[in-house]
């Protein structure tokens, strides 16, 4: 078989930068754990595998054989029990800041030639999600930070990932929740980023203080139960500093929104999904010392977030139609949308696009996905197939 390689990558160059020989280097390839990205990106090599302590999604970038290493999203683990969680978490220190977890998907700015680049989790460049960088955020941060990686969530409904109307947004914006060093992957500490973001005005996401150890639980358990109600995710509890590892907590609402997705393609979405979010329910209701009436509710909502959506698809499916998933898309540019198609069927995407209209400035597009897997495992259902 022959082995597999990269063209245009300086093999020896890069294996230096990253601290490896030559032909660790060349194993590491043969293996596909790095990539290139596709078309004018090549010179951008995706990790799609852990190595060298380095995760999933970084991206090894190559100019002039002169490199850099965009670190991927870091891990932040998740509290089932705030207050046990914030003491094993953040007990050598004082106070907690507190900020949103919005519900969108995340992106990694960088510049790359004049132009800004956002990089998927997996570390693909999305053409939707460049754009909107380029016409929402000030380039010359950029120019002025060329050391730093600007993380932040893409949120609204203009979304082809997850589209949300909650935050009062009219089509699609971009909020900062960290930045990093390039090469390291450090982090600046909260207020230093935050300085930043004000400085270049980029929105980012909402503050809601900083709070002692001692009082943190309770403060964040009403902020919970204030953003649940407006149909928010959750928040982050960060050391100021960014030394000490941040932790996340969702609202039930969010948890439910969830799962009443990942029910309309049941067979599309994974068990783990599904399964730690009800076990979160579980354990927010007995931290909170819910009555029996409030569990109740609790209880009903979780079972209608799990099996309406389901049914729903059933019934589709039985009347000769197929699980779909709608999505809009505004652009500045058409040639945005002819590079996001190609970009969305590159990763096994099955969607149809309709014909761009013109909205005030901009085009306007429909994006339908079919859930294929969904779809097909109902219909086989309906047909008399067991399930195994």
């Amino acid at each position: 078989m022959e082995k597999y390689t990269i063209t245009g990558l300086n093999i020896e160059k890069a294996a230096s930068f990253l601290g490896i020989s030559a032909q660790k280097m060349q194993e590491i390839i043969e293996r596909r754990v790095l990539v290139p990205n596709w078309n004018e990106y090549q010179y951008l090599f995706r990790f799609e595998h852990k190595a060298l302590n380095i995760d999933i999604g970084s991206v090894l970038v190559q100019k002039d054989d002169v490199f850099s290493l965009i670190f991927g999203f870091p891990k932040i683990k998740r509290a089932m029990l705030l207050g046990p969680a914030i003491r094993s978490n953040f007990g050598t220190i004082s106070k907690v800041a507190v900020e949103e977890k919005m519900n969108g998907y995340n992106v990694r700015v960088i510049l790359l030639e004049g132009k800004l680049v956002a990089l998927t989790r997996s570390g693909h460049v999305c053409p939707y999600s460049s754009e909107k960088a380029n016409n929402l955020l000030d380039t010359s941060f950029f120019i002025d930070n060329p050391q730093l990686v600007v993380y932040g969530e893409m949120v609204g409904p203009d979304n082809p990932y997850v589209p949300r109307k909650i935050y009062g947004i009219d089509s699609l914006d971009f909020f900062v929740f960290d930045m990093r060093h390039k090469d390291t992957g450090l982090p600046l500490p909260v207020y230093e980023r935050r300085e930043l973001c004000e400085k270049y005005g980029f929105k980012q996401v909402r503050l809601f203080g900083e709070f002692h150890i001692q009082e943190a639980a309770d403060m964040v358990t009403n902020i919970i139960r204030d953003i649940g109600r407006k149909g928010h995710e959750g928040v982050v509890i960060k050391d100021p500093e960014m030394v000490l590892q941040p932790i996340k907590y969702t609202a039930s609402q969010s948890n439910c929104s969830d799962l009443q997705h990942a029910m309309k393609v049941y067979n599309e979405s994974g068990r783990d999904f599904i399964f730690s979010r009800i076990v979160r329910e579980g354990f927010q209701s007995v931290e909170w010392e819910e009555s029996e009436e409030e569990f109740r509710k609790r209880c009903l909502q979780l079972g209608e977030s799990i099996l309406r959506p389901m049914k729903e698809s059933i019934i589709k499916v039985r009347d000769g139609e197929r699980v779909t998933e709608e999505f809009t898309l505004r652009v500045k540019d058409r040639i945005t949308l002819l590079k996001f198609e190609e970009y969305m069927r590159r990763l096994g995407m099955d969607i149809i696009f309709s014909e761009p209209k013109i909205v005030d400035d901009e085009y306007l597009v429909y994006m339908t996905k079919i859930n294929k897997s969904t779809s097909d495992k109902t219909l086989a259902m309906w047909e008399g197939q067991l399930w195994s």
